[in-house]
């Protein structure tokens, strides 16, 4: 009896969460990217206010793991930019709505992000704008081709890409083909209204897959000296989703791309290296009613690769997807894994450094199909043969890879580093629930900081690297340490608030601090 009111006293002095000490900063390095005035999460989160009224939501988001939204399991391979929490953020969103959700002392609070709607690429080289489209009435998700000229008379390099939403609260995603056959022109002309739909794809077999945008997404950009070539006369082709309850509301999506100026670049090509003919190994792609079946496919790369993204697609029967690479040396390489997989969720995902594949390794992919009635995602009431095809109630398997002829110094390029989705602020949870794993160090410091103008860097490390990274988690500056003493420059950054994250050679995180440019 003792013990039990002994336990109870100390639960007793255990503070709770509030929103103003702990919760705020997680909701802002984690959320509101998405979750702000006018952006893709359909609700704010940036104030308590906010927050407060959605405290069930963010609850039950949270703990079963579909928020922030990230389909591929990072035990199975960590990606770039990856939209994590750690356990302990997920417990101390609990935390705070089991208490009842405290606000604390709004004057301990951090200073809410600024979200503007200006857009990254600012000078575009090309930019294309979708027609106004209305969307009808409709109990189910619509996807809509829209096509529209590109203007380019020779074929050019794309380095940027930026999808910019017209309608924020409807966009669901994006995909962006181009297309030199002028069948999707034929198609969108034989619709009487703007564009014209299509579920899988865009319809026409020939046209090639140049880009993806994902609520969350930041406008994507090819690693240096790498560049999807934009074919001469090509047409522009955005597939975009709609959710069921979008209708009434317009939509006028845009697409700006930048180009370069050279001509000399590596050709990154984004294909479906892994498919459901050729490569299939045990197709065809059939699966009969009330039955799970697997189906793997293979392929034998015949040149040295270097790949740097890749973006599994299938439809509505399927459950999960999985790819990996075996070398001439018998290694074997983590690419992606999907272990839930939900078609709305789909995504081009980045490595954090790319892969460089010798000659002779072979790609893998594995996918599972569920055509039971225990899928809540299967189209059919009862359970009907699903096969290959566009339609809704068919099935795909395609792994999409983003992909050059390799060298084996491709790995050193620096895409993403970071350990875990680097805070807006360098979270001081008051709540006694743990702290990200990071340990600490002094190998790592600005001087001076706050600065005004250029930083210098110091170091004192064996090996490592170190990344900057800004408000809303995108990587801006990276270095590989040399051995020893460095004093390192840091400038032509725009000023604000970055996070700095020191690792070592074996890619384990050693630091995190603050940088601040006046």
């Amino acid at each position: 009896m003792q013990a039990l009111l002994a336990a109870s006293a100390l639960h007793a002095q255990t503070p709770s969460p509030t929103w103003a000490d702990d919760v705020a900063c997680v909701v802002y390095s984690h959320c509101t990217t998405c979750h702000h005035p006018g952006g893709a999460g359909h609700f704010s989160l940036v104030d308590y206010t906010d927050a407060f009224a959605a405290r069930f939501a963010m609850r039950a988001a949270t703990q079963q793991r579909v928020m922030p939204p990230w389909p591929p399991d990072h035990a199975y391979n960590a990606l770039a930019h990856e939209r994590l929490l750690t356990q302990q953020e997920i417990d101390l969103i609990a935390a705070w709505v089991d208490a009842g959700a405290p606000q604390g002392d709004p004057g301990n609070a951090p200073v809410p992000p600024a979200y503007t709607t200006e857009v990254v690429i600012t000078a575009p080289d090309i930019s294309v704008r979708m027609p106004e489209y209305v969307l009808p009435a409709s109990s189910t998700d619509i996807y809509r081709c829209f096509v529209m000229p590109s203007g380019n008379v020779v074929d050019r390099f794309i380095t940027g890409m930026e999808v910019i939403p017209g309608n924020t609260e409807i966009v669901h995603h994006v995909l962006v083909f181009q297309d030199t056959s002028g069948q999707a022109s034929a198609l969108d002309a034989a619709d009487p209204q703007p564009g014209y739909t299509s579920f899988g794809g865009v319809g026409v077999n020939s046209a090639k897959l140049v880009g993806f945008w994902v609520p969350g997404a930041q406008p994507y950009f090819t690693p240096a000296g790498m560049g999807i070539k934009l074919l001469a006369d090509a047409d522009l082709v955005m597939q975009v989703h709609y959710p069921a309850g979008s209708e009434f509301q317009l939509d006028s999506t845009r697409l700006n791309l930048q180009l370069s100026a050279s001509s000399f670049l590596r050709n990154l090509a984004l294909d479906p290296v892994l498919e459901h003919y050729a490569t299939l190994t045990n197709g065809p792609l059939a699966i009969p009613p009330n039955q799970v079946k697997t189906f793997h496919n293979q392929y034998t790369v015949p040149i040295p690769a270097t790949i740097t993204a890749i973006a599994p697609h299938a439809h509505l029967v399927c459950t999960s997807m999985r790819s990996f690479a075996v070398t001439p040396a018998a290694d074997t390489i983590h690419l992606v894994h999907i272990p839930h997989w939900d078609f709305k969720w789909q995504g081009l995902y980045e490595f954090r450094r790319p892969v460089f594949l010798p000659a002779g390794s072979v790609l893998h992919g594995y996918a599972t199909y569920d055509n039971t009635a225990g899928n809540p995602n299967n189209p059919n009431n009862p359970p009907q043969w699903v096969t290959l095809g566009e339609a809704t109630t068919d099935e795909m398997m395609l792994f999409y890879f983003a992909w050059t002829f390799g060298f084996a110094s491709d790995t050193l390029m620096v895409i993403d580093t970071a350990s875990h989705a680097t805070h807006y602020l360098d979270c001081d949870y008051s709540f006694p629930i743990g702290l990200d794993e990071m340990a600490v160090t002094d190998a790592a410091s600005f001087w001076p900081n706050p600065a005004t103008g250029q930083v210098m860097l110091r170091t004192h490390l064996s090996t490592g690297e170190v990344s900057l990274f800004d408000l809303q988690g995108r990587s801006v500056w990276a270095q590989r340490i040399a051995p020893g003493d460095n004093v390192i420059p840091v400038d032509r950054l725009p000023r604000g608030l970055y996070v700095m994250e020191l690792r070592d050679a074996r890619g384990v995180p050693l630091q995190r601090s603050k940088l601040v440019l006046e």
